[in-house]
């Protein structure tokens, strides 16, 4: 008989509670039972303040455990997220137990506002993080000792892992799985669940709005207008600072402190901004969308897709498009 162990299995503990989103729960926990099956893999508890948690959706959960029975070793703790007033209602008990078990805790995740509950207890303070991307200036805005990346869709920072919204909980559970049991099993996990086992381009591509906010200088508003409905127009500084009858430097000053952006960002943003809804809703070939929203070539189109949602315009047309037929999209 043989004297060698067997390797016990990573014990998942996802934290749950009144109004949280089902699939902050599910998701992952449904990526950690696939990697388990047919070997030592994981062993998935649900812990909770209370014996039952009504999730946002009406589901109820029935915990393996209450914070306050829970015993033993903890691999990875994951906190699940909550819309707004429900996330802020958790009280201290449960934020007092999250910084307690994180520290024997071998790492620490949130999936989506759930990066919320870890700030609150102190485990984010000094490190960089993410959250669901309408989220993210509320948490840099309420806990300042965070640096909060709005982009990727997850974070690691030492031992503390965070995502962005919902579903990024599983990209996440996926890269927890490939650092466990290796890229073969993650890849496994991935086909049978019908994921990508690396979701293409980061959370700004689900984003909405422009990052500029509208100037209260009546000039300069007007002058936002007009430049919304003249996008293939010349929008230079020169051009611009001549429609607002100002000198360049004067220009670029005051539409920076009005807008909180340079000139060329803006023109860029709200260009950007244009091409997501053609690209949504129109079945406008994208070298015409291009010409239109003042880019001039597919090129520098797809440059700026690059570098401000890291996906291209066909592939955003693709995810998004509600009235084109994919078969016939022009790439991009």
């Amino acid at each position: 008989m043989s004297n060698v162990r067997a390797p016990s299995p990573h014990r998942v503990v996802i934290v749950a509670f009144d109004g949280v989103q089902a699939l902050d729960v599910t998701g992952p926990s449904d990526v950690f039972e696939f990697a388990g099956r047919g070997r030592t893999g994981y062993e998935i508890e649900v812990v909770a303040p209370a014996p039952v948690v009504t999730t946002s959706s009406g589901l109820r959960i029935v915990p393996h455990a209450t914070v306050d029975r829970f015993r033993g070793r903890i691999d990875t703790l994951i906190v699940a997220g909550a819309i707004g007033e429900r996330r802020d209602a958790v009280d201290e008990e449960l934020i007092a137990w999250l910084r307690r078990a994180s520290r024997r805790a071998r790492r620490t995740a949130s999936v989506c506002t759930g990066a919320f509950l870890l700030a609150r207890a102190g485990i984010l303070d000094g490190r960089k993080a993410t959250t669901h991307w309408a989220a993210c200036a509320d948490l840099a805005r309420e806990y300042p000792a965070v640096t909060v990346l709005p982009d990727p869709i997850y974070v690691r920072d030492g031992d503390v892992y965070t995502s962005a919204g919902v579903s990024a909980g599983i990209d996440l559970a996926l890269a927890l799985v490939e650092e466990d049991l290796g890229p073969q099993v993650a890849l496994q996990v991935a086909r049978q669940l019908v994921l990508f086992i690396r979701r293409p381009g980061g959370q700004t591509q689900f984003s909405r709005g422009l990052a500029g906010q509208a100037a209260s200088r009546p000039s300069i508003r007007e002058l936002q207008d007009w430049i919304a409905d003249h996008l293939d127009h010349d929008l230079s500084v020169t051009a611009l600072a001549d429609r607002a009858l100002m000198s360049p430097r004067n220009f670029a000053r005051v539409f920076a402190t009005e807008t909180g952006s340079t000139p060329a960002a803006y023109v860029e943003a709200v260009r950007l901004e244009r091409a997501r809804m053609l690209l949504e809703s129109s079945q406008e070939r994208i070298e015409e969308i291009a010409r239109q929203c003042g880019f001039g070539t597919v090129e520098t189109l797809r440059r700026s897709f690059s570098r401000h949602l890291h996906v291209s315009p066909h592939g955003y047309r693709q995810r998004f498009a509600t009235a084109v037929p994919f078969s016939t999209a022009a790439a991009g």
